[in-house]
């Protein structure tokens, strides 16, 4: 399945698979961006370490971290499998898994909407041609809540808590990670990942929930800038502006436009996945971003959504704007360093022929040489040249040539 904001994707290999189960988590978080960006700027404006410090208003955060975001992401999810019906049992189903657990649910929320959803597809399946003429309503209605219910009751009592016990192992080893000064190491996984577009499962599933916890205790926290720093993604494609093949150089501008200031990343995967190889690119430059936010005690408090420069700025707390900064700029560059060397520094562009001829003079010489020698004008008038000027003949007959006393000097075919 294709998405607005992911593009279609063809075959059935094992990388197809996962890129398609990539773009159907990011068409349900996606639509659902405004909302996060409503939650991170109540977020960055009203808690103790905002800008606007504000108790009353800062109560908005827990329920809509907790609440509206997971239920919205059920509810889109249910409504990608079956429509309307699907997105109604889909945010009942969701409902469950956030009361089974003590975590935000956007990771439960994508598994238990889509699920119910399909639940019902098949009910409404095997009661369509089943149901009387006058009981359609009847029977659509109840389905729908006995769906709903059973999928909140299995929720709450199963998914969630499952869910939670992944979320709080990701989290320990998260935690293991940074006492022992090895977060850059997470951009190994985290990198390769993002490129099979399963970018919004990682930030939102993973790491907004685990941040959200430690923004609490500390007021920021630099597991949200883990995956969306735009800086690798912005190093590689200057790198393919200046050393990629030509016929790709001119797409790069707009692209490093909607990543870097649209917050877009899923623009510049293709580009990687079409060289496979510069996986270490980024894999690199994000390495290098979390260093620099580690050293310099960097952190947002909330999670920036789309990944861009501005949101960055926007969900920086107070005073934390150079070590935000140096990240990204310290990822961008270790990137573009290292896509450079991989891309041979344009060596290997598609500027040359294969017989290794510049493609301009080749179309050159075939333009000048032509089939029938340097006029290159098959059927086109010969020259017959003496020493007064020149006569036109057809070519392929044969002329002579001759002084001005009409002595013939030699005889050409």
């Amino acid at each position: 399945m294709a998405t607005a904001y992911t593009p279609t994707v063809y075959g059935t290999g094992i990388k197809a698979t996962v890129q398609r189960l990539g773009g159907r988590l990011a068409g349900m978080i996606m639509p659902n961006i405004g909302a996060f960006i409503a939650w991170g700027l109540i977020t960055a404006l009203f808690i103790d370490t905002g800008w606007l410090p504000n108790a009353t208003l800062a109560e908005l955060v827990d329920p809509i971290l907790k609440y509206l975001l997971p239920v919205l992401i059920g509810y889109t999810g249910g409504r990608m499998v079956h429509d309307q019906r699907g997105a109604v049992v889909g945010a009942v189903a969701t409902m469950g898994v956030v009361v089974g657990s003590d975590v935000p649910m956007f990771l439960g929320a994508m598994i238990v909407g889509p699920l119910a959803a399909y639940l019902i597809k098949l009910v409404d399946g095997f009661t369509e041609s089943r149901t009387r003429a006058g009981f359609e309503m009847l029977v659509d209605n109840f389905s729908a809540g006995i769906v709903g219910a059973a999928m909140a009751v299995l929720g709450a009592l199963g998914i969630g808590p499952v869910v939670q016990v992944f979320t709080t192992a990701a989290g320990n080893g998260v935690e293991w990670l940074l006492h022992h000064n090895l977060l850059p190491v997470a951009s190994v996984l985290i990198e390769p990942a993002k490129v099979l577009f399963l970018n919004n499962a990682i930030n939102h599933g993973v790491l907004t929930p685990l941040g959200s916890a430690e923004v609490a205790d500390q007021g920021k926290s630099i597991l949200f800038m883990l995956e969306s720093n735009p800086g690798p993604g912005l190093g590689l494609l200057l790198a393919y502006l200046f050393f990629g093949p030509r016929s790709m150089r001119s797409t790069t501008p707009a692209s490093m436009v909607i990543h870097f200031f649209g917050g877009i990343h899923e623009i510049y995967f293709p580009y990687v996945l079409m060289k496979p190889r510069l996986i270490l690119a980024v894999v690199a430059g994000g390495a290098a971003g979390v260093f620099t936010f580690v050293v310099t005690g960097a952190g947002l408090v909330a999670a920036p959504s789309p990944g861009s420069i501005l949101a960055y700025m926007a969900m920086t707390p107070r005073g934390g704007y150079f070590g935000v900064i140096a990240g990204v700029l310290a990822a961008t560059v270790v990137s573009f360093a290292v896509a450079a060397v991989l891309l041979g520094f344009g060596r290997g562009s598609d500027d040359e022929t294969p017989g290794g001829t510049p493609a301009a003079e080749s179309t050159e010489t075939a333009e000048t040489t032509g089939p029938t020698g340097p006029t290159g004008a098959t059927g086109a008038a010969a020259a017959t040249e003496t020493r007064d000027g020149i006569e036109p003949q057809q070519a392929g007959t044969t002329h002579t040539i001759t002084d001005k006393d009409g002595a013939p000097v030699m005889k050409e075919a």
